[in-house]
């Protein structure tokens, strides 16, 4: 079993107004020296699979069914740890 970490956030060519949002807040904090925020979401859960490459394979195309709207978002796996 393996503990996956999937990261989803907006393609680059996607409009993310939140991030943009939380950028100017950061600047009128007085943090001048910041820019170019991002912003996404992750899901951890467990994959029971005999292999990393296996496990990666179920999240990846877990991503693509649900996770991800692949239309406007990206995503990478991580694997955390093997149980």
């Amino acid at each position: 079993m393996f503990k996956v970490r999937v990261f989803v956030s907006y393609k680059e060519s996607v409009l993310n107004p939140q991030a943009e949002v939380i950028e100017r807040a950061i600047h009128r904090l007085g943090y001048q020296t910041i820019s170019n925020v991002k912003m996404g979401k992750y899901f951890d859960f467990d994959v029971e699979a005999i292999s990393e490459e296996e496990a990666v394979e179920v999240a990846s195309k877990v991503s693509d069914q649900l996770l991800a709207n692949i239309n406007m978002e990206s995503y990478h796996i991580e694997l955390m740890e093997a149980k």
